[in-house]
């Protein structure tokens, strides 16, 4: 792939825009020395302003999503992007959100450019738990984990019953909640159908990997390690507490 095709598909401008900054010497290798765009160069020997270049096609990315953000690109308000570089937008291929947390949701959110490895982490087939940390308006009467961990519960409007969810009970007026699929605002509805109401709820895992200490609203690169832990996480325990 060309030079500036190649910088261009990573989100830093039009090819017009890239061509710009071959003529202006901004475009260098590690040792400071000018690049034309004709020159054949790996993508680890580019350097835009001294910067080594965003990653290749194949990024995977953590975010900690705050309260008051949407996971879509068309949205009027606050959307995830915004806590990115703003280039991240315009990479081809799309960085796309791996399945979304909607507005009210905070905690771990994945970001892709990978189509095969967004599929492979939604896909029923892994069966990558998701851990949901919830506060509830009510106390817990008790029976929650048994429920939904039967593989019984019907949701209103849906047409088969949930699969099998493990329960955790941390406090009077909160759980923690592992599922297996992603159905509409799940959590809520499954507390909802037991006369409870989520006042508030977080995402602290998903698979292997933990949000841990990543300060809401900051992102980290992810590596073949993190991938991997992605997919090491055990089906969860759905015994009752």
């Amino acid at each position: 792939m060309k030079l500036v095709k190649l910088i261009a598909n990573l989100g830093y401008g039009s090819r017009k825009q890239v061509a710009l900054m071959f003529r202006e010497g901004r475009i260098t290798d590690p040792d400071g020395e000018v690049l034309y765009a004709d020159d054949k160069v790996g993508h680890d020997q580019v350097r835009l302003d001294g910067e080594p270049l965003d990653p290749p096609p194949g990024m995977l990315l953590m975010l900690h999503k705050p309260v008051g953000y949407t996971c879509s690109t068309k949205d009027p308000g606050r959307i995830v992007y915004d806590l990115l570089p703003p280039r991240y937008r315009l990479r081809s291929p799309l960085l796309s959100t791996v399945g979304r947390l909607d507005r009210e949701t905070s905690g771990l959110l994945l970001l892709t450019d990978d189509g095969q490895l967004l599929h492979r982490i939604v896909s029923p087939k892994s069966r990558l738990g998701k851990v949901y940390e919830a506060t509830l308006a009510s106390d817990l009467h008790g029976g929650e984990a048994a429920l939904f961990a039967s593989g019984e519960l019907m949701l209103e409007s849906e047409k088969s019953p949930l699969a099998p969810a493990a329960m955790e009970v941390v406090g009077p007026r909160q759980a923690r909640v592992t599922l297996t699929e992603g159905r509409y605002h799940q959590v809520r509805r499954m507390f909802a159908a037991v006369g409870n109401h989520v006042e508030a709820l977080h995402r602290s895992r998903v698979g292997g990997l933990e949000l841990g200490d990543l300060p809401a609203g900051e992102w980290r690169m992810l590596d073949e390690a993190d991938v991997e832990r992605l997919f090491a996480r055990p089906e969860p325990e759905l015994s009752s507490p």
